[in-house]
């Protein structure tokens, strides 16, 4: 399994995925942390509507998650492979517009 992942993602070293896996677990972990630590600030609490929560979720949680794993991936050394994880990820939900000559 492991040796799947290290090709699938292009990486040199076995270590290299548990390193990558160590960072999901923990910036995982610190989004729903800041998420916990948002909604304390705003005062959502188990009383708020879910009309208020889901997206107030949404909301706090992405932008979270991305940016911390940016930043645990550059604690561990592994900003170059994050950074373009991110950017596969994004390239997924932005569809670009093809130009005339890709078209044919």
């Amino acid at each position: 399994m492991l040796e799947r992942l290290r090709i699938r993602w292009g990486l040199k070293y076995k270590w290299q995925i548990i390193i990558i896996l160590i960072v999901f677990s923990i910036t995982g972990s610190m989004a729903v942390y800041v998420r916990k630590v948002v909604f304390d600030l705003l005062g959502i609490d188990a009383d708020t509507s879910l009309w208020i929560k889901i997206p107030m979720y949404v909301i706090t949680i992405i932008p979270a998650y991305q940016i911390l794993l940016l930043v645990i991936g550059f604690a561990f050394g592994q900003f170059k492979f994050f950074y373009n994880f991110q950017k596969k990820s994004f390239g997924r939900f932005i569809r670009k517009k093809k130009s005339p000559e890709e078209i044919v």
